[in-house]
């Protein structure tokens, strides 16, 4: 966030909510970015790994947002269509049928818009 501008005007928070939070309770958003900013820095697991763990998180957790974000986050580090897939799928024993089914069309939202950015060699 630039020092000119304030919390109502940021246009890039990560999370819907942590605009609200932070007019709430400034140093409570604050410390949770810098929490998720540490969980971001893990060496291990890979970044790929990392990426589907909190994808297949949001699955089971019917959270579609987070589903096409950490979609979108894999792929952008190398996770094919059918990695993502995959993942999903591994939810369906312990956790049903309908969350997997569900999140499909918002992995694939999530997988498609990580193909339509540009790479480095572009």
């Amino acid at each position: 966030m630039s020092q000119t501008q304030g919390p109502e005007e940021q246009a890039d928070w990560v999370f819907p909510s942590e605009k609200h939070l932070h007019n709430l309770a400034p140093a409570l958003q604050e410390a949770q970015a810098a929490w998720l900013s540490a969980i971001d820095s893990l060496r291990q697991p890979d970044r790929k790994t990392h990426e589907l763990i909190r994808m297949v998180c949001t699955v089971i957790l019917r959270n579609p947002p987070g589903v096409e974000r950490h979609a979108m986050l894999a792929a952008e580090v190398g996770a094919t269509w059918d990695e993502i897939a995959g993942a999903i799928l591994l939810t369906q024993p312990s956790f049903g049928l309908v969350p997997a089914l569900e999140a499909f069309p918002h992995a694939r939202r999530g997988w498609h818009a990580a193909q339509e950015q540009p790479t480095e060699t572009e």
